[in-house]
């Protein structure tokens, strides 16, 4: 009987895969792009480890998670992935920069120097991106955009860290157009820095933020359907 989910949730899973590959290539098109300079980051915090193994199985590559701790429970299962890279997706706190760095390959949500220094202080090689605070919304992280350019100069003081790109999360809405200006206005933080990498959209705006010049697209429930609380 597990064997039998757990097909019919791969099944599922690739069908899931092929419609959000359809809408980013209509994004894609729409805007003049294509698909090679889309990133598409596979959200599996909240889903277990099996997740990934069927997702990799599928081609997915990318994949993102909210929490250290969670992750650190799924790593013994899926880090012998050897195409895998992993990105954590939610806010860092600094006093877990080194298990941080152990576990992922990409943090996304770096949002100030002194987070930037102590991952550095790991010794360990590791792609970032700036998280950046565009909404008045209490509860979203990330670095206010005066503070960018001091954010980006630290990291780039920083051996050990490479710069990626900027990265953002717009109030949650319905509608996708909502986002489109929070979008547009991370893309101009970037473009001064000679930033062209930047990390917007989720399952409910990837289109848009495509159009808008996403690199990298967070993608959970389109792929996995929607989370149950542990």
């Amino acid at each position: 009987m597990r064997r039998f989910v757990t097909l019919k949730c791969k099944c599922v899973l690739k069908e899931n895969i092929a419609a959000v590959e359809e809408k980013i290539l209509r994004a894609c098109q729409s805007a003049g792009r294509r698909r090679e300079e889309i990133t598409l980051v596979a959200v599996t915090k909240v889903f277990p480890a099996d997740v990934i193994l069927e997702g990799y199985e599928l081609g997915l590559r990318d994949f993102g998670e909210n929490y250290v701790q969670e992750f650190e429970s799924k790593h013994p299962l899926v880090g012998g992935l050897s195409e895998a890279r992993f990105h954590l997706i939610g806010h860092l706190q600094s006093n877990k920069s080194r298990k941080a760095a152990d576990l992922f390959h990409v943090i996304q949500t770096v949002d100030s120097a002194k987070l930037a220094r102590r991952l550095n202080e790991t010794g360990k090689p590791l792609g970032v991106m700036i998280e950046v605070k565009l909404s008045e919304e209490e509860s979203k992280a990330g670095a206010a955009p005066h503070e960018v350019t001091e954010v980006a100069e630290a990291i780039r003081n920083c051996p050990n860290l490479n710069l990626m790109g900027l990265m953002t999360m717009p109030p949650w809405s319905d509608d996708a157009e909502p986002s489109r200006p929070y979008f547009r206005r991370l893309r101009e933080l970037a473009a001064p820095l000679g930033i062209t990498c930047l990390s917007m959209g989720m399952s409910h705006d990837f289109e848009v933020a495509i159009e808008e010049g996403a690199t990298h697209i967070r993608v959970g429930t389109a792929l996995f359907g929607k989370r149950k609380k542990p």
